[in-house]
């Protein structure tokens, strides 16, 4: 009990001096132990590095989960180490919704068809968009979160360790030089200035210890950044492969609602008006290419049992040309196909049993096939 009772009032002496140190630093009543350049340029760099990966994670977890009450559930089953419960994503559930439709409303009439493709569709998306998360979850999150939850607090710990080996240091100091100074008055014994400057050489050499074990932490920040460099890697590498996929699936769509849309509404322009993205081609410099296979149409071959395009029997039809903007450069890839320049005026119109994904541009005397992908067709 005794042992306990002093090692308490030790502690809370201990406690009461580096107080006192801080307050008077704080008022310029004290002088304070400057840490050199180097170090504190660690310093700044591993609080830039913490406050940047803290924003980064948060707002990755925006982005993978924009709702705010399903992150708060996902962190509570983290933090009690249960496994999330699988949660549908928005794109199978619009899918569900407009399979339950066309079942009501006629799986058999054209809507009712078109309605199974999309959802067919949606579904493969939302099936996507899981993989996706469930990917940079474990490849780009996780390790962000390990960081800050364990390297990043045994850092923290070590500074605060190093800050309090600081303030016993200078208080030291501060004792030696009262003690030196009551000594040229003559009212302190010889001792006294000998057991403060032993008190001083004990708070020097922990003070160093502990600013090597700190340095050697923040200097291992470097390690940090060169691991988040591959993550941030593996994230954009699924995120790439995500949209890819998406591409793949809404195209595939674009060619089933293409061929319905002409059947039913002949004489009808089929595609979209305002791509969401530059589609790809020969031209496009991207290594995304390698996993964004494109169809024969899109590359500008007629696809199987369509007979090969004769440009000179081409002719307008009386009605259904249009006016279009070309939205990106486009090269030709034979001598059926007809080059592109960005923001360019062209004619364009489409022949029956023509591939929905191409029409026939006309510039001047030069025509041939064009994609519609790469056109704003103009009312």
């Amino acid at each position: 009990m005794d042992f306990n009772m002093k090692k308490l009032a030790s502690d809370a002496g201990i406690f009461f001096t580096r107080a006192v140190q801080f307050t008077e630093e704080k008022f310029g009543q004290a002088e304070k132990t400057e840490l050199d350049a180097h170090f504190e340029n660690l310093l700044a760099r591993a609080d830039s590095t913490k406050n940047w990966t803290e924003k980064i994670l948060r707002q990755t977890e925006v982005l993978l989960q924009p709702n705010p009450s399903a992150r708060v559930e996902e962190f509570l089953y983290e933090k009690l180490d249960r496994k999330v419960p699988s949660r549908v994503t928005n794109g199978e559930l619009l899918a569900q919704y407009m399979a339950e439709a066309a079942s009501e409303l006629g799986p058999t009439t054209p809507y009712g068809k078109t309605l199974i493709k999309v959802a067919e569709a949606e579904k493969r998306l939302g099936a996507a968009e899981r993989d996706f998360i469930h990917t940079a979850s474990i490849n780009f999150l996780t390790p962000l979160r390990n960081f800050l939850e364990g390297d990043w607090k045994t850092i923290s710990k070590e500074r605060r360790l190093l800050q309090n080996r600081r303030l016993d240091l200078d208080a030291c100091k501060a004792r030696l030089k009262k003690a030196k100074a009551a000594e040229a008055k003559a009212t302190l014994w010889n001792d006294e200035v000998d057991k403060a400057e032993q008190e001083l050489r004990v708070a020097q050499t922990e003070f160093d210890r502990q600013a090597e074990v700190t340095r050697l932490l923040l200097e291992g920040i470097s390690s940090t950044h060169v691991n988040h460099l591959r993550c941030l890697h593996e994230f954009v590498e699924s995120q790439t492969t995500y949209y890819a996929q998406c591409y793949r699936h809404m195209l595939d769509l674009q060619k089933q609602l293409g061929s319905s849309q002409g059947a039913i509404f002949p004489g009808t322009f089929v595609g979209t008006t305002e791509p969401a993205s530059p589609p790809l081609s020969s031209t496009s410099p991207t290594t995304t290419a390698a996993t964004m296979p494109v169809g024969p149409s899109v590359a500008g071959l007629a696809p199987p049992g369509e007979a090969a395009l004769c440009l000179e029997e081409v002719t307008p039809p009386a009605s259904g040309t249009r006016k279009a903007r070309v939205l990106y450069d486009y090269e030709a890839a034979d001598s059926s196909e007809l080059a592109l320049l960005a923001d360019e005026l062209i004619t364009v119109y489409s022949l029956p049993g023509m591939d929905p994904d191409w029409l026939i541009g006309e510039r001047g005397n030069k025509k041939g096939k064009v994609p519609v992908t790469y056109l704003e067709l103009l009312s």
